[in-house]
């Protein structure tokens, strides 16, 4: 046992659980966590506001499938990383949260100690798997593993850890505690025998994997091509097959075709997914015989019944299955292009505004490349249907929960999580100007990041809605910043495209410079 403050037993702790990068933001209270971040090997990275510091983690933790970290101070900068944390939660991301809190002894009845907050630890428990608050030095280390196998055993959601400023530069004699052991749930032998006999007997077996299915791409490949099986994807799942392979049909499961083509399979294994409104905007369809995978046994029964509920790792019941299977057929490839050839022409008439520039996008980029996009009508009428993935988590999309903001910092984490590989965020005028400052950050830290922001004036998607409900648009019409001039501002480049031809020369040219770039591409004119 060695004496340590709560600080360093904090950063100890990250350390040996292979943490090596934090995103957040120095305050008067985190002082004692920041002292300790370099000695124990920890990259610190200083995002602009500490929503942005979450989005980074989520993209971080996205990208690599290992937990993203954000460390935030007390009171408002804890309430500005809840939004950014919600997302997290809503689309099943393994992200740990770290906070001073008020010292052990503080009256409950408060006395006005800077940032006081009442219930720190209650109101990250609204927007987290795992909310605890630490009272002693032993109980700080095992939280924190705690939290780590938590994240890692089951469903990943975000945690929580909080740290009282007490407790963060006293001294204790204390042993910090190694990654505790992790064990996935594991399917039933006997149910994986009935579903591989099921999906063996199918004339029209398909499959569909979500953002659970990541860790599993390797079996739900080998297991598609066994049966000669169509795929669908969730907008979470959307890379876990290669969008240019035989048997993928895409991830724009909110157009219409994508219902009526779950419905014509005979026998639908879903892997590791909602059957949420926000992938179905239409609501789920009703497949005709189900077979469901989810690791969180919570999760079977919501928005689709199955006739055949599995609770287990995805990479475990599709290897089960797999090796399950009483007969291998290598067909239906046919059947998956004529599904495929549907749903993307109904994706390409709704994208057409964005096709020309999602064409020169695809054009340059490479296939392991990473697109963290925005909630804006470029990502999902565009880029969703129509900007081929190629690996599980190269489409970074913030789902669920709906946030706006989210693609500038989760691609900055993004690019700093994996040194070498290209990242390009995809945003609207009035998503980027949530976390436009992250462009500085990316700036200062000299990350590579090109940024194709699509400018509707405004918030498109919210004045369409206005006229389809009636009445003139209100409050959606903004005038956009000489965006060329703000990059330059932070230390980036801009430029105005002028057609895809020249997008795509400029895309070429950020992906290799040093710093941000701002390619901004006037849509007012268009549609």
């Amino acid at each position: 046992m060695t004496a340590m403050t709560g600080g360093e037993v904090l950063v100890r702790s990250l350390a040996v659980h292979g943490v090596d990068t934090v995103f957040g933001i120095p305050g008067t209270h985190n002082l004692e966590i920041y002292r300790h971040l370099i000695a124990c090997g920890i990259r610190p990275v200083t995002p602009r506001h500490e929503q942005g510091g979450g989005y980074a983690a989520d993209g971080y933790a996205r990208t690599t499938g290992r937990p993203g970290v954000a460390v935030t101070t007390t009171g408002p900068a804890l309430l500005n990383i809840a939004a950014a944390t919600a997302q997290a939660y809503s689309d099943s991301v393994p992200m740990l949260v770290i906070a001073p809190g008020l010292p052990v002894r503080h009256p409950q009845r408060g006395n006005g100690l800077l940032h006081e907050m009442r219930d720190q630890r209650g109101a990250m428990a609204a927007v987290t798997e795992f909310s605890h608050r630490a009272t002693t030095h032993a109980e700080l280390t095992e939280v924190v593993a705690d939290a780590f196998a938590r994240m890692a055993s089951g469903r990943p959601r975000p945690t929580y850890v909080e740290a009282p400023l007490d407790l963060l530069v006293e001294a204790a004699e204390v042993s910090i505690v190694e990654p505790l052991p992790v064990v996935r749930p594991t399917a039933d032998r006997a149910l994986l025998a009935t579903a591989a006999e099921r999906l063996a007997r199918a004339e029209r077996p398909g499959l569909l994997l979500g953002g659970g299915a990541r860790r599993a791409a390797g079996p739900a490949r080998a297991l598609a091509e066994a049966l000669g099986a169509p795929v669908l994807t969730t907008t979470n799942g959307k890379g876990i097959l290669p969008e240019d392979h035989r048997l993928s049909v895409g991830a724009a499961l909110h157009l219409p075709a994508a219902s009526r083509i779950v419905e014509e399979f005979d026998v639908l294994l879903a892997v590791g997914t909602e059957f949420a409104s926000t992938d179905w905007w239409a609501g789920a369809p009703a497949p005709q015989w189900l077979i469901r995978v989810d690791v969180d046994p919570g999760q079977l029964l919501v928005n689709a019944r199955p006739q055949l509920p599995i609770v287990s790792d995805a990479a475990d019941a599709l290897s089960g299955l797999l090796a399950g299977l009483p007969r291998v057929q290598e067909q239906n490839a046919d059947r998956a292009r004529t599904l495929r050839s549907r749903l993307k022409a109904e994706a390409a008439t709704e994208g057409a505004r964005w096709l020309s520039a999602m064409d020169a996008i695809a054009s340059v980029l490479d296939r392991d490349t990473v697109v963290a996009a925005d909630n804006a009508m470029a990502s999902y009428y565009g880029a969703l249907g129509n900007l081929p993935a190629y690996v599980p988590g190269g489409f970074c999309f913030p789902t669920g929960f709906g946030t706006l903001g989210y693609a500038v910092p989760a691609a900055l984490r993004a690019a700093v999580a994996t040194p070498g590989r290209s990242v390009v965020a995809l945003v609207g005028d009035g998503g980027l100007m949530f976390s436009v400052q992250e462009l500085a950050t990316a700036a200062a830290e000299g990350i590579c990041l090109p940024v194709v922001v699509f400018v509707n004036e405004g918030y498109g998607e919210i004045r369409a809605q206005m006229r389809t409900a009636g009445f003139e648009p209100l409050a959606v019409d903004l005038p956009v910043p000489d965006l060329v001039a703000l990059a330059g501002s932070m230390g980036g480049h801009g430029v105005e495209v002028r057609d895809a031809a020249h997008l795509a020369d400029e895309l070429r040219a950020a992906l290799g410079r040093s710093g941000p770039s701002l390619l901004v591409v006037d849509e007012t004119g268009e549609g």
